[in-house]
């Protein structure tokens, strides 16, 4: 049952939200997913909603760097493929996000980096139906080219790790290496101004039919910065969900999830689906295990 009235409610020195129909018995989960060319912010926005709703922070770039460092059977077939420069099949890629998703101790989270193509829409589809977790919240991040291609510029990343520096507003503490190793950064091959932009209409052209997927739970997100861009992503998940940061539901352990899932035929079928890569806690856990950056 949903309440229509709006009801506004101060919850920091600076934001005022206003709640739509919002649930009057409980706060709804977190099931969110971030959509923007390269360079817009996605990892920026991804940390301060960890940080802040206490999200867990699915991203498919740290997936696949964590279970090739692991050498884990996905992480072994998955290094293959990046080893001789070629993209990582959608089966292997969508067995790494499904099997996350299955382990994951909490029950609010975030996808970054993943769908990027319609059949991927479709499986993870089909997989947080088998869960009963359905997204309930798009968020496309839209970013004035010209401001994208400036912080290419000054983007440095460390390449074991996957962190990323920007000499305008993310510099590294000492000039060239990474905060936490010490280790020289670099320059990716494809940040030239020529470069990038061919990858900006190839994610044009791969991001309209994917909005068009979601359009029934998609929002848009417009910005030139990160300060800019949060609060309005911010507001949207208090007006939809109508959580505030720092209350969101108590997460759940993985043996709280697979009690859950033991009472379900749906998720019993879901757990033994060949959707999943190895239905046995050990590869499970091994899969699901580290932490991304």
């Amino acid at each position: 049952m949903f309440r229509n009235l709006t009801q506004t409610i101060k919850f920091t020195n600076k934001h005022i939200r206003t709640f739509h129909d919002c649930p009057t018995n409980a706060i709804q989960p977190l099931r969110l997913l971030l959509i923007g060319c390269p360079g817009s912010g996605k990892g920026t926005q991804s940390s301060r909603l960890e940080k802040n709703f206490g999200v867990a922070h699915l991203s498919s770039g740290d997936l696949l760097r964590r279970n090739i460092t692991e050498q884990t059977s996905l992480g072994k077939q998955a290094q293959q493929y990046v080893s001789d420069g070629k993209l990582v099949p959608d089966d292997l890629l969508i067995s790494l996000i499904d099997s996350e998703l299955l382990n994951v101790g909490n029950t609010n989270w975030l996808l970054d980096g993943f769908p990027r193509t319609i059949g991927q829409a479709e499986a993870l589809d089909a997989t947080l139906n088998k869960l009963m977790q359905p997204l309930n919240l798009v968020i496309n991040l839209q970013v004035p080219e010209d401001v994208i291609l400036q912080r290419i510029m000054d983007r440095w990343v460390h390449i074991p790790s996957g962190r990323v520096y920007n000499l305008s507003y993310n510099p590294p503490r000492v000039s060239g290496l990474d905060d936490i190793t010490g280790e020289p950064l670099s320059k990716r091959p494809d940040d030239k101004p020529e470069v990038f932009k061919v990858r900006l209409d190839q994610h044009q052209a791969m991001a309209t039919p994917l909005l068009n997927h979601y359009q029934h739970v998609v929002v848009n997100v417009k910005g030139s910065t990160s300060e800019e861009i949060y609060p309005q992503i911010e507001s949207e998940i208090v007006n939809r969900l109508g959580v505030l940061p720092g209350d969101m539901p108590e997460a759940f352990s993985i043996a709280s999830l697979r009690q859950r899932f033991q009472h379900s035929a749906t998720a019993k079928e879901a757990m033994s689906s060949s959707a999943f890569v190895d239905d046995s806690d050990e590869e499970v856990e091994k899969i699901a295990a580290g932490a991304s950056n």
